[in-house]
């Protein structure tokens, strides 16, 4: 397992949503910013939510307006409906834009009532009119939550999640992301459906973006890897989860921890293009923008110490 692999630090966008104080935009602008700068070459960077209910994310346009772009990497913006993608495209057509949008499904109906606030039929109505209206103007990612079980309903059948798949794909979308939003994966269950995306959609590039919250996240992604993944989302200090004010689940939410993914990825040989010592400075100011210690093991501990030896072997 030595192929590259193509890293989205999230931090911004899915780590700074649960968080009830709102961080100043001048601070998030600064670690989009540091993110890229240490060889993230995706960077998830604001989301276009409704304020009344994603109040973090009121500064979208302001962000990305202040926000210094570098070459050879891709900005992310979430899109939750038609409205938000208009919202993209003002700031597009203003010349501070956003190069990618994710689009977002839910696998089960009663994950896409409680987080969209639509039912399934309705959403891919929307996913439809959003692509359309991105369609040449921005690079698309579609998201499917909970694709490998909901916390209200249990089983999620893999041949939905195909089929949602091949909805976004017709939608011209081909980069799609399956999300282990509340941790239920299992490298079995993993390595099966990426396995079966990847043979079933051949000009779909497949993402994994899970959670940790049974401590799972990284046998997970070592899973997706060996299932030939090579497109990761991961946060600092693994933060994340789901909106403050949308509640559906309990226990830890967040994201893959991406110093210890990295790190992890590192010592296994598999190249990043991530500045390691950058990296763990990165972590640093992440735990002090929010004023508490993440969920970093690598940051407490160190990096691997054999890791040269490992990969020479």
């Amino acid at each position: 397992m030595t192929a590259e692999v193509v890293l989205c630090e999230c931090f911004a966008r899915d780590g700074l949503q649960h968080e009830p104080d709102f961080v100043p935009t001048e601070t998030k602008m600064a670690l989009v910013d540091r993110f890229a700068a240490i060889g993230f070459p995706r960077v998830e960077a604001t989301s276009y939510s409704n304020p009344k209910v994603v109040p973090q994310f009121a500064d979208a346009t302001d962000l990305l307006r202040a926000l210094p772009r570098r070459d050879g990497v891709m900005y992310k913006a979430t899109c939750a409906n038609t409205h938000a993608v208009q919202r993209a495209l003002a700031d597009l057509d203003a010349g501070i834009g956003a190069t990618e949008v994710s689009l977002l499904v839910s696998a089960s109906s009663s994950h896409s009532e409680r987080n969209l606030k639509r039912s399934r039929d309705d959403q891919w109505q929307n996913i439809r009119a959003m692509a359309d209206a991105a369609r040449g103007r921005f690079r698309m990612v579609g998201t499917i939550s909970v694709a490998f079980g909901c916390p209200f309903e249990g089983h999620v059948d893999l041949q939905q999640v195909l089929r949602d798949v091949g909805r976004f794909r017709d939608a011209g979308v081909r980069l799609v992301t399956l999300g282990d939003t509340t941790g239920m994966a299992t490298p079995e269950t993993v390595r099966a459906l990426f396995r079966a995306m990847r043979n079933d959609f051949q000009d779909v590039t497949p993402i994994a973006h899970f959670h940790d919250t049974r401590g799972t996240g990284l046998v997970n992604y070592v899973a997706a890897l060996e299932a030939g993944v090579t497109h990761f989302d991961c946060a600092m200090g693994g933060v994340g989860g789901h909106p403050a004010k949308v509640q559906y689940g309990g226990g830890h939410t967040g994201n893959v921890c991406t110093e210890d993914w990295v790190a992890l990825l590192d010592a296994m040989g598999v190249r990043t293009g991530i500045d390691l010592d950058g990296m763990l400075a990165a972590a640093q100011e992440c735990e002090a923008v929010l004023g508490r210690r993440l969920h970093s093991r690598v940051l407490r501990s160190g990096l691997n110490p054999l890791r040269t030896s490992l990969r020479a072997a």
